[in-house]
């Protein structure tokens, strides 16, 4: 899941976009506000987290801007202010929820995880397709009884195809929710990523779990 982290604290920046990784999101960050609209607008994001007092656009005006496009992509604003003025400001503006400053990052996690389930014909933590289950609270990976080991991007690369479970998902949609904006769209980073994903998760060539479909993407079909 891909998120793009607008906030003006480049301490608070830095430490909130380590612990998003560390949670296996691929982050995206802006500084201001006018950058962060320009961003959320020419960028497939799953969710946005949104300082609400910025440089040069506020929170509130970021909001309207995404929304005027008709992007309906979640918005968790953050803010120091904590007045019933100023949430229904933003709420009004677009926003979907709302937490202040400070905030531990535990709930800041729990609201994103939220947010991603409203959109989604399915709900919960825990994803069973056959016999292999995702757990992506625990970031844990199991096929019948034995655990397997993944690392982050290939963790984040089977929970994306899970998700989207039925449906092609081209190269480029990997791309743009899976790997951050530095990432080389020209390389061959996903063909390996999928190469050993198959390779520990015992996806066996008589019967794919991870479809290959020649020019178009990759697909897990629906059991």
């Amino acid at each position: 899941m891909r998120i793009l982290l607008v906030e003006d604290d480049a301490s608070l920046r830095s430490i909130v976009a380590q612990r998003l990784r560390a949670e296996c999101f691929a982050v995206d960050i802006a500084a201001d506000g006018e950058e962060g609209s320009y961003m959320a607008r020419t960028n497939p994001y799953d969710v946005i987290v949104l300082d609400n007092l910025l440089p040069k656009k506020t929170g509130v005006m970021v909001c309207e801007d995404i929304r005027r496009t008709g992007n309906p992509v979640p918005i968790l604003v953050v803010s120091v202010l904590n007045d019933t003025k100023q949430k229904i400001d933003l709420l009004s503006a677009g926003a979907d929820d709302y937490i202040t400053k400070p905030f531990s990052f535990d709930e800041l996690i729990m609201r994103i995880r939220a947010l991603l389930r409203r959109p989604q014909r399915y709900e919960g933590t825990i994803f069973t397709l056959g016999d292999v289950t995702i757990d992506t609270r625990q970031q844990s990976v199991k096929r019948g009884r034995k655990h397997v080991y993944l690392t982050r991007k290939e963790f984040m690369l089977l929970e994306y195809l899970l998700r989207n479970r039925g449906n092609v998902i081209s190269r480029g949609m990997i791309m743009e929710h899976v790997w951050d904006m530095s990432s080389d769209p020209f390389s061959n980073t996903i063909e390996s990523h999928i190469l050993s994903l198959r390779r520990k998760i015992g996806d066996k060539q008589s019967k794919r779990l991870i479809q290959t479909v020649p020019g178009r993407g990759y697909k897990i079909e629906v059991f």
